[in-house]
């Protein structure tokens, strides 16, 4: 008798088991409806793990989403949408996966990156001279005088790094990336050497803590050496700052660093408690300067790389563009006789907009997903209602560039869909729509409206002086990832006079 209620009892648990983990999620959940990127997705996310451990995300989503339509089921409890109206619009509201909440340290910065401000700042402006006359035009100048070729890539990342930095910190404070190369090449070694691990913060943190307990690393000690010097790194840029806090010269003035020290301290004291210690402090703010500047430079160096890459295989395009940037006013010219022109100005260029815009649609830095969770109790989505809450929903700018209604042959680089006066058919409202570069919502790229105007002027600035052309293209490929870069981490070009 015993045994026989044991066996019942033993049943029933592994009936309830079976309903949970197999019957519920394939046949009765919401999530059932919604059509399956795999057979196992429904009972395990191993799939979808496994794509990423690989490498494979990106592509294998949008494959997903042209076999399956605009949502697709990637887990038991993940979902991916490829759409605006019910999809992109409403997931932009709910609440990004994270560790910490960023809105109230956006808010706190957005003005000093908001458009009008960038353009009209003296402090940029000191910067953009500094960086574009004294530092990237010289190394043209000489490369294309001597006829020699250059990594673009490679000098894309100490270019982006010293605008960005230069910003964030003063000029007198920022990086000289561009002019110091060892320095450059060894801090990007550091930084690099721990992309291959990031799918384990990212996916699995918990499995990282599970095994050191039993005494085995995911993640290299050389990671740990690596992290290390970055964060001194941050926090000596953050303590040279410091010092410039009373300085009011647009040269030295640390405007983005000050900015944020004085919201957190204006937040404290608004709060009512005791004044913030200063080396926690400046801990909080160095995590946040090293954010910005980590995701400002890669993504716009990765930007102007295929930008030149695409404009290199283009002469056509290329003489276009720089009819176009003679009408600046003043050019910007070799050897320097004036300042570069308003900022403004340069934003205003037709042409330069479409093709910088068609290069973050073809080749977004950050195709990768954006997850969120889903909020309680449910939820509508891609037009399948009773999403459940604590839903993992990702949308991804790789997928969403690629729809082919709205824009046609979506693999090919062309401008040309961003200028309505040479292509009366397009609906650029409706392109901008599903335009997702920066993201959208509360998340978007604070740092958009600074990406944009160092990149239109970089190109500005290369294509008013010279002419390119593509020695080495081989790697060119983007790795599939988050962020993605040259699979070959170069591409090297000859730069020639005009």
């Amino acid at each position: 008798m015993g045994v026989s209620i044991i066996s019942l009892v033993a049943l029933a648990i592994a009936g309830l088991a079976f309903y949970k983990v197999v019957i519920y999620p394939c046949f009765i959940s919401p999530l059932a409806k919604i059509p399956n990127a795999h057979w196992s997705v429904p009972v395990s996310p191993g799939w979808m793990l496994w794509k990423r451990f690989r490498m494979q995300n990106n592509r294998t989503i949008q494959a997903a989403h042209e076999r399956l339509g605009p949502i697709v089921r990637l887990g038991p409890s993940e979902i991916s949408v490829n759409c605006v109206d019910g999809g992109i619009k409403t997931v932009s509201m709910f609440t990004m996966i994270g560790t910490k909440s960023h809105s109230v340290r956006k808010r706190m910065l957005s003005n000093i990156y908001s458009k009008s401000t960038l353009q009209t700042s003296p402090h940029l402006r000191v910067v953009s001279n500094a960086v574009i006359y004294d530092r990237l035009l010289p190394i043209l100048h000489d490369a294309a005088s001597s006829e020699q070729s250059i990594d673009v890539h490679d000098l894309n990342q100490g270019l982006t790094m010293d605008f960005v930095s230069c910003y964030l910190f003063g000029l007198q404070n920022g990086t000289n990336h561009l002019q110091d190369h060892e320095f450059r090449k060894h801090w990007l070694h550091m930084y690099l050497c721990r992309k291959p691990f990031e799918f384990y913060h990212q996916e699995t943190p918990q499995l990282i803590d599970w095994m050191e307990c039993i005494g085995l690393r995911l993640i290299p000690k050389y990671c740990d050496t690596a992290n290390d010097m970055l964060d001194a790194w941050a926090l000596d840029l953050c303590g040279k700052a410091a010092q410039s806090l009373n300085s009011t010269d647009p040269t030295v003035e640390p405007i983005v660093y000050k900015q944020l020290k004085q919201s957190l301290d204006k937040q404290a004291a608004k709060e009512g408690g005791p004044k913030p210690d200063p080396a926690e402090q400046q801990n909080d703010i160095a995590c946040e300067m090293y954010d910005q500047l980590t995701a400002g430079f890669e993504t716009s160096a990765v930007g102007l790389t295929y930008l030149l890459w695409e404009l290199s295989k283009n002469p056509d395009l290329q003489s276009k563009l720089h009819e176009e940037l003679m009408t600046l006013d003043p050019p910007i010219g070799i050897p320097k006789s004036a300042e570069l022109p308003p900022a403004k100005a340069v934003d205003a260029l037709p042409l330069l907009e479409a093709i910088v815009t068609e290069t973050l649609r073809l080749h977004a830095p950050i195709p990768g997903i954006q997850p969120r969770v889903t909020p309680s109790p449910s939820c509508s989505l891609g037009g399948y209602d009773n999403i459940p809450a604590n839903t993992r929903v990702n949308a991804q700018a790789y997928s969403l560039h690629r729809n082919p209604e709205v824009f046609p042959e979506p693999e090919t680089w062309r401008p040309s869909r961003w200028l309505k006066e040479e292509n009366s058919t397009v609906d650029l409202e409706e392109q901008k729509r599903w335009f997702w570069a920066f993201g959208s919502g509360g998340r978007m790229c604070v740092g958009s409206n600074l990406a944009l105007q160092e990149t239109k002027l970089v190109v500005a600035a290369i294509y008013s002086n010279f002419r390119t052309t593509i020695v080495n293209d081989d790697g060119i490929e983007a790795i599939d990832a988050y962020t993605v870069g040259p699979r070959a981490e170069q591409l090297i070009l000859k730069f020639h006079p005009l």
